[in-house]
């Protein structure tokens, strides 16, 4: 457990959402030296509460950084759950590439992604989230 108090540390981190980007960068300063150099208050938001919260409660164990680490080749960029079944129709035929937990299978091979996918499918390299249809108009 912590020493401060969970109230306490929600207060910190609540306190936090009423400072621009200096007084972020001052909160940094006061707490762990140098303030790293992000122009994005909402990131440096992030970042402090972060280790506000990881000092109080303790940072990831190395089994868990060791799982993002390697799991975020498969998940990274799109946010497609585990045991969803993409179709797709191309060039007169329908492809199903079923998404697991180890990556996307596809005719009995898994990819880490669907970017290995449809290159596997056509040939040629291709932006997957894009060829199977899954960004919206404004690319997300």
């Amino acid at each position: 457990m912590t020493a401060k108090g969970d109230a306490e540390i929600a207060h910190e981190v609540q306190a936090l959402d009423r400072l621009d980007l200096e007084g972020l960068r001052d909160v940094w300063r006061r707490r762990w030296g140098v303030a790293p150099k992000i122009r994005s208050p909402e990131l440096l938001r992030l970042m402090i509460a972060w280790r506000i919260q990881s000092e109080a409660y303790g940072a990831l164990d190395a089994a868990t950084r060791r799982r993002l680490r390697t799991g975020a080749a498969i998940g990274r960029r799109d946010h497609v759950a585990v045991g969803i079944v993409i179709t797709k129709e191309w060039r007169g035929r329908t492809y199903r590439v079923a998404r697991t937990e180890r990556g996307y299978e596809w005719e009995g091979r898994t990819f880490a992604s669907l970017s290995r996918v449809a290159h596997a499918m056509t040939g040629v390299k291709r932006n997957g989230p894009d060829f199977f249809g899954l960004r919206g108009e404004d690319g997300a």
